[in-house]
């Protein structure tokens, strides 16, 4: 039996999960909201460890795909995910008796806890990255050989769709498109899994560690203590710099949010610029010119008085932000997983380096 979920779990588990989701993953507001509505209505949600999930026990990502940017305007409305579930289930021919959220960010940490509690389903205690990215195919099950296929998708407007593939690179090919078709975003359920598979190809705890953080944030705002502090110390990451925002571009292109902010460096970093762009989530960090950050470790804006992180799409001109820069799970950090995250993979002519290497004393 695992531990209920209730609404102070979902807000730090909002919040916590928006800090791993790199800038990425959706709103976390409107994600929050769609889960403590959902838990008022249907009860509070089981949340299992997956040394709980029986080896033969299958289970489904829920999540949404697409441009965050979008959000803004369109909202969800709430039959998507059911219907991106139904269809995997359908397309398995047998049950899907639990729910885990296939990234850590805003929305795609919550909308899996709004299913669990509509359904009535256990959810799982991890992830398939640690952090959020913005292809289908950058998820740890990748790495372990676990297909993507059934993939399904739902929109607002009722419509869905079914898609099999060769290859989970493949499927971003194809689910890219139908998504920008769809609004350019959509509902989906993918990377169906038995607790064994589970067990040797997801990151663990995420769900957890992302309460963790929110719960840490909101305690140290409590306090009166140094929020970014608290947070460096909960995720084991490296404070890289202290700036004003003063240039953000922003552009929806082919069902991503691309661009780039720059940061001019305040105190300690004062007469120094920070360039981070961006794809959905924040991908690289440039100190006047010299890269200092990279995927797959996870970069991260938060307000610097508040610790509140700070999506690509919720970033504005004069914004005060301190930029920390975390370590990304081991699996990440193998040369399978460097070629399907590493910033060669996004086109930046440079090789991974851990942060603590760069920033470690």
């Amino acid at each position: 039996m695992g531990r209920l979920l209730d609404v102070q779990n979902i807000e730090d588990i909002a919040l916590g999960a928006a800090v791993l989701g790199t800038g990425g993953g959706g709103d976390p507001y409107i994600g929050k909201l769609m889960a403590i509505e959902a838990i008022r209505q249907y009860g509070p949600v089981e949340l299992v460890t997956v040394d709980e999930v029986p080896e033969d026990a299958w289970s489904v990502a829920i999540a949404m795909m697409g441009a965050p940017t979008v959000m803004v305007e369109k909202m969800p409305g709430g039959e998507e995910c059911v219907q991106a579930y139904k269809s995997v289930q359908s397309y398995l021919g047998k049950p899907v008796n639990y729910i885990y959220s296939i990234e850590a960010g805003g929305i795609n940490s919550t909308i899996p806890i709004t299913l669990a509690a509509r359904l009535r389903l256990p959810l799982i205690d991890l992830d398939g990255m640690g952090r959020a990215f913005p292809e289908i195919q950058m998820v740890t099950h990748t790495l372990y050989g676990i297909t993507a296929t059934p993939f399904t998708m739902a929109d607002e407007k009722g419509n869905s769709a079914v898609l099999s593939t060769i290859d989970n690179r493949w499927m971003e090919t194809f689910a890219r498109g139908i998504a920008v078709n769809m609004g350019a975003t959509a509902h989906i359920a993918c990377y169906a899994a038995t607790g064994k598979q589970q067990r040797e190809a997801a990151v663990h705890g995420t769900m957890s560690l992302a309460e963790q953080i929110g719960r840490t944030i909101r305690e140290a705002r409590a306090a009166h203590v140094n929020v970014t502090q608290a947070i460096q110390d909960v995720t084991n990451g490296y404070l890289i710099f202290h700036g004003k925002l003063v240039d953000i571009q922003r552009r929806t292109v082919a069902g991503f949010a691309r661009g780039e902010a720059i940061l001019e460096g305040i105190g300690a970093d004062a007469g120094s610029n920070l360039k981070v762009q961006f794809q959905n989530e924040n991908l690289i960090a440039e100190r006047d010119g010299e890269v200092i950050a990279t995927v797959p470790d996870l970069i991260t804006m938060v307000e610097e008085e508040t610790g509140e992180p700070i999506t690509t799409e919720g970033l504005r001109y004069g914004f005060r932000v301190n930029v920390i820069c975390m370590p990304s799970h081991p699996h990440w950090r193998t040369e399978k997983g460097i070629k399907v995250v590493g910033p060669r993979y996004f086109g930046y002519e440079t090789d991974f380096v851990p942060v603590e290497q760069r920033f470690g004393k």
